[in-house]
C-alpha cells in the first residue's frame, strides 16, 4: 500500500464538512425468491428480514462518520414516522447537535424501498414529492446552514432533485462559501449544470454527463470524456470534474488544464447504490483536510470500490480501504 494513502486517510480524520440537499430514508427487505407468482411473471419473494438505513444526504453523511470525518448536516423531512426513523439512525452514531431536520408538513419523507433477493435487487419503489421547497421551508433551510458555514472545513451537496438544491439557494450557497473560503463539491442531477457556477467540483456519473450534454458515451473513449466533459465545463463555467465511469475508474478533469485518470481495483460489484455519495464524501473530506484534487479522487476511487462490493446503501472505512490495497509497500 502505498504511503501516501495512508497519509491522506489519516489527514481526513480532522475533517469537518457540511452536508448539504436531498435527504432521504433507504428502506431494505431482503428475502429469498425460489418461484415465480402464478398471478403474473414475477418472483415471488420470501421476506427474512428488513432494515433502514440514511440516503441521499443521508449516506453522505454516514460514508463520511465511516471515514472517520465529522459531518455536519441539515436536512428536510415530513411530519411523518419516516422522519423520526431517520433521527433516530442519526443518533445512534453522531452527536444530536450534529445533525439539524428542517420539517415541511406538506411533503412526505422521501423513502426508497428496495427488495433484495439474495443479493440481486429485484424491485425498487419510491414514495416522494420532486417539488420545490415552500417559500417557508427554504428560508427555514438557508437559516440553518448560514451558522454552519463557519465552522466547515468543506460543502458535500447531494442533488438528487427533490427541490432542495435550487437554482436561489445553489447561488445564495456558492456567495456565503466563497465568502468563508469554503470548497464546494456537488453530486449532480438532471441537465441543468448552471446552478452549480462556482463550485470547485461537480461529479456526474457517466450517465450524468450524458443527460447534461445531449451525448451518447455508451463505451465512449477517454479521450471522449474529456472533450465532453471540457464543454460541460466550459459551457457552465466550472472549475473543476469528476467524472466516475463504474469499472472505468475515474476522470479528473480541472481548471488547470489537467486530465487525469484513475483506475478503480478490478473487483466484483455487488451494488453500485449510493457509490456516489461515497465519492462526494471522500472528496470533501479530502478537501477540508487541506489535501488537493488529484489525492481526493484517489481516496474516492478506492472507497468507492469498497462500496460497489456490498449489497445495499454502504459505507467504506478506513481499515476497509487499507484491506483492499493488501500488504504495505517496502
Amino acid at each position: 500500500m502505498p504511503k501516501a494513502t495512508l497519509e491522506y486517510l489519516n489527514k481526513i480524520q480532522s475533517a469537518s464538512v457540511l452536508c448539504l440537499g436531498d435527504l432521504m430514508l433507504d428502506r431494505y427487505i431482503y428475502g429469498q425468491a425460489t418461484r415465480l407468482s402464478p398471478e403474473a411473471p414475477v418472483p415471488i419473494v420470501s421476506v427474512r428480514r428488513k432494515t433502514f438505513m440514511p440516503g441521499g444526504l443521508g449516506n453522505v453523511v454516514m460514508n463520511l462518520h465511516s471515514l472517520g470525518a465529522k459531518p455536519l448536516a441539515v436536512g428536510v423531512v415530513g411530519s411523518d414516522p419516516s422522519a423520526q426513523i431517520l433521527n433516530d439512525l442519526f443518533s445512534k452514531v453522531l452527536d444530536p447537535k450534529a445533525i439539524s431536520l428542517i420539517e415541511s408538513p406538506k411533503r412526505p419523507t422521501t423513502v426508497k424501498t428496495r427488495v433484495i433477493a439474495g443479493i440481486q435487487q429485484v424491485v425498487r419503489f419510491d414514495e416522494e414529492w420532486e417539488i420545490p421547497l415552500t417559500d417557508d421551508v427554504a428560508l427555514s433551510y438557508q437559516k440553518a446552514v448560514s451558522p454552519l458555514l463557519s465552522i466547515s472545513g468543506a460543502v458535500a451537496a447531494s442533488d438528487y432533485g427533490k427541490g432542495v438544491l435550487s437554482q436561489a439557494f445553489c447561488a445564495w450557497l456558492m456567495e456565503k462559501a466563497n465568502d468563508h473560503k469554503l470548497a464546494v463539491v456537488i453530486d449532480p442531477k438532471g441537465a441543468d449544470y448552471g446552478r452549480y457556477r462556482g463550485a470547485t467540483l461537480v461529479t456526474p456519473n457517466r450517465q450524468e454527463l450524458a443527460l447534461a450534454t445531449s451525448e451518447d458515451l455508451t463505451g465512449a473513449s477517454e479521450e471522449k470524456i474529456i472533450e465532453v466533459g471540457r464543454k460541460l465545463m466550459e459551457k457552465n463555467d466550472l472549475k473543476n470534474l469528476l467524472v466516475t465511469l463504474s469499472e472505468g475508474g475515474m476522470t479528473l478533469l480541472t481548471s488547470e488544464g489537467q486530465n487525469l485518470h484513475f483506475p478503480t481495483k478490478a473487483r466484483e460489484v455487488f451494488d453500485v447504490s449510493g457509490a456516489g455519495d461515497t465519492v462526494v464524501a471522500a472528496m470533501a473530506a479530502c478537501l477540508a483536510s487541506g489535501l488537493g484534487l488529484a489525492a481526493g479522487a484517489e481516496i474516492a476511487t478506492l472507497a468507492a470500490a469498497v462500496v460497489v462490493g456490498k449489497v445495499g446503501t454502504a459505507t467504506a472505512s478506513p481499515a476497509e480501504i487499507i484491506d483492499s490495497l493488501g500488504p504495505p509497500s517496502q
